[in-house]
């Protein structure tokens, strides 16, 4: 029963996991425009993502605007975009998977007679895309902090952590949970 029970747990955080990497890559708000001056009144606000920048102008009108030459982006972003999509094709596999092993694991009186191959695969492929979806979120992350605290960068360069990491953090533990969870089958 806890066998069962902890495979549809697996599953679930798996599918959560799976949904929040896809939101996370095509999410706007992976670095988003601080506000650090003594000035209240706030016009702009500056969206930088993985795809697009977008502007809210006085939170009514938003402009979104992909970015134009795959070529013109910077080297880390090409590396994050990569890994991001990778993430979300191995999730998709890896919900796939788990759902073929929850499925086809043979169950008896005295246990599990068969735990499906697919399920520790599932278990792999979850720790793997949990990893790669880390990788970016964190890489950026620990940028944004570096560049905000450097004396260097020009205030209005300076960029606050935005919704998306956040997402990618919490997918990233979900798909790791998940995969320790059927790991340990």
């Amino acid at each position: 029963m806890a066998c069962c029970v902890l495979q549809i747990t697996g599953l679930i955080f798996g599918g959560v996991g799976m949904v929040g990497t896809l939101a996370a890559t095509v999410m706007p708000q992976w670095r988003v425009s601080a506000h650090i001056d003594s000035n209240i009144v706030v016009f702009e606000t500056i969206w930088e993502g993985l795809w697009m920048d977008c502007v809210s102008h006085l939170g009514i009108r938003l402009q979104c605007k992909f970015y134009d030459s795959v070529l013109a982006l910077p080297q880390p972003l090409e590396a994050f975009r990569a890994l991001m999509c990778v993430a979300v094709v191995l999730s998709i596999i890896s919900f796939l998977m788990a759902i073929v092993g929850v499925k086809y694991t043979h169950r008896t009186k005295d246990g599990p007679r068969g735990i499906s191959i697919f399920i520790l695969a599932a278990g792999v492929a979850f720790v793997l895309t949990g990893i790669l979806v880390l990788i970016p979120v964190s890489w950026t992350g620990g940028t944004i902090i570096h560049d905000f605290y450097d004396p260097k960068v020009p205030t209005p360069l300076k960029r606050e952590l935005g919704a998306a990491l956040y997402v990618g953090w919490v997918s990233a533990a979900l798909l790791i949970a998940a995969g320790a969870m059927y790991c340990s089958f």
